[in-house]
Parts: C-alpha cells; sequence; structure tokens
C-alpha cells in the first residue's frame, strides 16, 4: 500500500510520516516546497510536488497511491484566504482521489465541531466532512481537540525566556493529545474494517486549562511564568479589525477560536472503545506531564552545558 501524505511537514503530518514508514508503508509525501521537504527524503519518503491552491498540481500527484492522509491546513501567514486549501482545494482532493479510486481517506477534524459551526475553520472542516460522507470513498475521520507540541512555543518557551504568556480568565479544558499517538491511532485505522466510514474522537487522559499547563511548565522549568492578562473582548475587537483586511483573514479566521474559551464545554472523550477497537493500551498513551518533563530536562541540560562551556572559555583566558 502507497500513502500519499498531504502535511507531512507539518506538526502532526511528519509524524504520521515517521509511523507510516516504520509500519513499512510506501510513502508518497504531497508537498509545495520539496526544498523544505528534504528531511522527509532522508527518511525514505518519496517527494510528489502538490499545491492545495493550485488544482492542477492535485490529480497527477495521487498517480500510484493506494490511501490519502490528509494532515495539511491553511497558514495564518499565506496570503490566500483560509478557504483556498480548507475548503476548495481539498473539495477538488476528494473529487481527483475518487477519480484515481484511493481506498482510503483519512481526514482530520476538531471534537465537538458541531457546538461551534459559525467558526471559519470549523466551518470548512464540517463541510469536507459532509463531502466525504457523500463522496462514496471509504473514509476515517478523526475528531481531535490540540496536540502537546503546540503548546512548547505558546507557554514552555516563554516561561523559559522570560516572556509574556497572554491569557484570558476564561480556559476551557481540553484533552490535548500528542502527535506521536495520534499518527498510531491513524496508520493502524488503515488496517481495520472497522474503521472504515466512521468516525473517531481521540482525547489525551487527561483535561488542561491555560492555568494548568502555565503551572506545570512553572515546576518543571523551575521559573515564575510571566503572564499577562487580555479580555475575550479585546480578542474578539482584533478579529474584527483584521477582517477588513484581505492579508490578516488567517489571523482573523485563528481568533475567531477565542468563542471556545468562554465554552463551558469540556473538551474531551470517553477512549476505552477506541482504545480497544485499535487495539491499544491506555498506558501507552504519552501523557502531557511527561512529555513537558522530557522538554524541560532536555532544553535545561544545554543550556547547563553551555554555561559550563562558557564558563571553562573564561577561566582560560
Amino acid at each position: 500500500m502507497t500513502l500519499g501524505i498531504i502535511g507531512a511537514t507539518g506538526t502532526l503530518g511528519r509524524q504520521i510520516v515517521r509511523e507510516a514508514l516504520n509500519e513499512g508503508y510506501q510513502v508518497k509525501c504531497l508537498v509545495r516546497n520539496i526544498r523544505k521537504a528534504s528531511f522527509l527524503k532522508e527518511w525514505g519518503a518519496e517527494l510528489v510536488y502538490a499545491d492545495l491552491s493550485i488544482p492542477e498540481t492535485i490529480p497527477q500527484a495521487l498517480y500510484g497511491t493506494t490511501a490519502i492522509i490528509d494532515a495539511s491546513t491553511s497558514r495564518p501567514s499565506d496570503e490566500y484566504s483560509s478557504k483556498i486549501v480548507d475548503l476548495q482545494g481539498k473539495n477538488i482532493l476528494i473529487k481527483a482521489a475518487k477519480i484515481a479510486k484511493i481506498k482510503r481517506y483519512v481526514f482530520f477534524s476538531f471534537i465537538k465541531q458541531d457546538l461551534y459551526s459559525n467558526i471559519p475553520l470549523i466551518q470548512q472542516k464540517i463541510e469536507i466532512e459532509k463531502q466525504l460522507k457523500n463522496s462514496g470513498l471509504n473514509y476515517t475521520i478523526f475528531h481531535i481537540a490540540g496536540f502537546f507540541q503546540g503548546l512548547i512555543n505558546q507557554y514552555a518557551i516563554p516561561v523559559l525566556e522570560n516572556r509574556s504568556i497572554w491569557v484570558t480568565k476564561e480556559s476551557a479544558p481540553l484533552a490535548y493529545l500528542d502527535t506521536q499517538d495520534i499518527a498510531r491511532f491513524t496508520i493502524r485505522s488503515l488496517s481495520l474494517v472497522s474503521a472504515e466510514k466512521a468516525n473517531f474522537s481521540l482525547a489525551g487522559p487527561k483535561t488542561w486549562t491555560s492555568q494548568d499547563i502555565i503551572k506545570l511548565c512553572e515546576k518543571l522549568g523551575g521559573k515564575k511564568a510571566k503572564v499577562t492578562p487580555i479580555s475575550i473582548q479585546v480578542l474578539k475587537s482584533i478579529r474584527i479589525i483584521t477582517k477588513l483586511f484581505q492579508w490578516t483573514w488567517n489571523i482573523s479566521d485563528r481568533l475567531a477560536f477565542t468563542e471556545i474559551l468562554t465554552s463551558k464545554q469540556i473538551f474531551s472523550a470517553d477512549m476505552q472503545k477506541t482504545y480497544k477497537q485499535f487495539n491499544i493500551q491506555p498506558e501507552e498513551i504519552n501523557s502531557l506531564e511527561k512529555y513537558l518533563q522530557e522538554y524541560f530536562a532536555k532544553i535545561l541540560k544545554r543550556i547547563q552545558q553551555v554555561n559550563s562551556n562558557n564558563v571553562k572559555k573564561e577561566s582560560s583566558f
């Protein structure tokens, strides 16, 4: 089976590539920048040029592909609207997948998304899910709350560098998950008949608010966080302003997620049935405590080594 992985250079995509290669799959990465994706080739994947914002590049890239794993999404820095990639591009991708007779199409969406269908990116995800379900393709859809990896830049690094962490008083609890664990569920789903035309909610073993994560980072980093409060109303105002200019539309779309912060929803899911179905034990799933502990231990050790080398250099003069 040859897997066509889209979004392969991203936080989740690269873990899916690594897991697929480890499991012996042939992997074809559909990328828009061959040079930036060169590390995937070093791992053993084939690189094929394809850009969801340029429809004509998609059909040919699917030649010889058995299954598609779509881990792509637009970026805040993109010059075009998120609709170009997350709606129009994926619409064409699904049509091309039907023509190419793709045997499985894996897609990632948001957990409890139906409650927030007015948020642009979630609205686009919902629309693509509908298209997949009506396409006749054998699809598997995973609904996810958030990634451990995204918390590093948001919380861990600011704590270490004494930079401000902007937080609101409101903070919905999310059951974040390690992308390596998501990758395992993803690749394992390809061999499960029960995962055909099915949806799964993936959640970590514990929910975390922003305040919980900050406290954990303070404990592991040995530093007090520099927390700067910001009101939801300010974020909503910024969203309105950024919506006025085409080059900031994608930033505005991300700011729409502030609505989730004010919700009283718990973004988690009961995983017992899913663990059993995928033959994965709960204790195999990484915890945020362990993930951040390993991160801080690695960084603090590196800082100690740098400081030690500096002391040696100074003493040699």
